[in-house]
């Protein structure tokens, strides 16, 4: 396995800057003047968009990369988890957007100073901006991870560093200069290539199986050992299952309402809307658009099974599947990019890998929460401030946390070594630790009439540490019953969570304010 990024390769990347260069150009040509207009598109961005930008924004590299890699060792039981996408969407829909809309909040966590004080809001701004940070750090990791297999032909340090670096700008320029609208407008653009990358290897791949359609579907759907690898619903109650439909209906949509309501960067876009339908509606549509994209990757990894796997479907012996690379594990996605995708054809699916582990989403509703959350209040308390201030400053802020992101992915390099997860489950379980505070304030907020600002702070302190404490190398360490070590991501989120609204609700509710809007049900 020799593969070499060739000249056509590399026109291919350059007609990726290119076409972003232009989708930038178009979308900053009206400049941002105020900070309303540089973090929310000036609230006119059409439903179609918005809903084409959530999908970016919920879709990765761990999509990308992971979600074959899933249904290479295992079956289709992740689709499910578009059933708990629905029903988080909603209740996001119905109870949380109509309520931002209603109080004209520029960040979600706005809503928790009207119900407690200002305290609580920047202390669940803080730990949305730990927990994007962590989550936004690790997809960069691993979509440099592919990069660099893929443009050097190895997985040294210096050019991990290198692709983080070279993701990182991608998202920083278009972040930078033209704000949310600039966003959404490449968004566009990179959902484009990177499902059209995605239809191409899974054409390649159903060129090189020698195998009508209804032989492959024969052999997936009873394997050697019995298995059904085209399995949706898997009925077991076994803790250890990330997909089960126990975990779908708990835990799984507890990770959509934190992901779609209480996470900046999907409810940034949704508040870019016109209205609260306009939001909600593309919330919706984003959901049912991700029913066919995961589709489409699960079946990439079912036919990567079938190709190095199933020699009595191949005709041939299979061709085994490299475990590392330069010493690096890697998905049997990327190994077989690296070893079978021809010249041309290599430089489009790296334009799909980059395209889907783009930073700027994150970088916007980071700069977004740090400036409308902490910045703005100071400032304004010093003296009379003008709009075009905190645009300069929403870019001065993408800058520095561009960087935190850049350390950020260079730890989750020995972070990823400290845990057996697959990458989807790794990236996945890494929103946990600031869902799980998050989701036991908002209940606690939106349901009951109690809580203080100092029960909002413990909550979201106790929920990170649930899931941290639950953590398979932690939880050996303290001496954590044997049912409790190895319990998947869903899980962690749902005990995180309860802990967090039993911490939240113990105080009693602040004294009612007629000066204050409700937003309660």
């Amino acid at each position: 396995m020799q593969p070499q990024f060739s000249g056509i390769d590399w026109a291919v990347l350059g007609g990726y800057v290119a076409l972003l260069a232009l989708a930038g150009y178009l979308s900053t040509r009206r400049k941002p003047k105020t900070a309303d207009d540089y973090f929310l598109a000036s609230h006119a961005a059409p439903i179609w968009l918005v809903a084409v930008s959530v999908l970016s924004t919920v879709q990765s590299a761990a999509t990308f990369l992971g979600v074959p890699d899933y249904s290479f060792g295992g079956d289709y039981t992740y689709l499910l988890a578009t059933l708990s996408a629905f029903l988080a969407a909603v209740f996001v829909g119905r109870v949380l957007i109509p309520r931002f809309y209603a109080l004209q909040v520029g960040t979600v966590y706005e809503l928790l100073e009207r119900r407690f004080d200002v305290k609580a809001r920047r202390a669940t701004a803080a730990m949305y901006l730990v927990g994007r940070t962590l989550a936004s750090g690790a997809r960069l990791y691993l979509a440099a991870i592919a990069v660099s297999m893929i443009m050097f032909l190895d997985v040294e340090p210096s050019h991990i560093v290198f692709a983080s670096f070279v993701l990182l700008v991608f998202g920083l320029v278009f972040t930078f200069f033209g704000g949310l609208n600039s966003v959404i407008w490449s968004d566009l653009v990179q959902v484009v290539l990177y499902l059209g990358a995605a239809i191409t290897v899974l054409v390649i791949l159903l060129t090189k199986i020698p195998a009508p359609l209804g032989d492959i579907v024969g052999a997936l759907s009873s394997d050697p050992g019995g298995a059904d690898k085209l399995r949706v619903i898997d009925w077991s109650f076994d803790l250890a299952a990330p997909f089960s439909i126990w975990a779908v209906l708990s835990g799984l949509v507890l990770l959509n309402i934190g992901n779609s309501g209480l996470d900046q960067d999907t409810t940034q876009r949704l508040l870019a809307c016109r209205e609260a339908g306009d939001g909600a509606r593309a919330l919706y549509w984003s959901v049912y658009a991700s029913v066919p994209v995961v589709a489409l990757f699960l079946a990439i990894g079912s036919l990567l099974y079938v190709f190095y796997e199933r020699p009595d479907v191949m005709g041939a012996s299979g061709a085994a599947v490299a475990q590392t690379f330069e010493g690096e594990r890697i998905t049997v996605f990327m190994h077989f990019i690296l070893s079978e995708i021809p010249p041309g054809v290599r430089g489009l699916v790296t334009v799909g890998v980059i395209a889907a582990a783009a930073v700027n989403s994150g970088l916007i509703s980071m700069a977004a929460v740090a400036v409308n959350d902490f910045y703005r209040p100071w400032a304004e308390r010093r003296g009379r401030v003008g709009e075009s201030h905190f645009v300069a400053a929403g870019r001065l802020m993408t800058v520095a946390l561009g960087i935190a992101l850049f350390a950020t992915s260079a730890m989750c390099y020995f972070w990823q070594r400290s845990t057996d997860a697959p990458l989807l489950e790794f990236v996945l379980g890494v929103m946990a630790f600031a869902y799980a505070g998050l989701l036991g304030v908002y209940f606690t907020a939106v349901f009951t009439h109690r809580g203080s600002s100092l029960s909002v702070r413990f909550s979201l302190v106790a929920g990170f540490l649930t899931v941290l404490l639950l953590q398979p190398y932690i939880a050996r360490q303290i001496g954590l019953p044997e049912i409790m070590v190895d319990i998947a991501f869903p899980w962690q989120l749902l005990l995180g969570t309860l802990v967090a609204f039993a911490v939240c609700v113990s105080a009693r509710g602040p004294k009612a304010d007629a000066g204050r809007p409700a937003i309660h049900a």
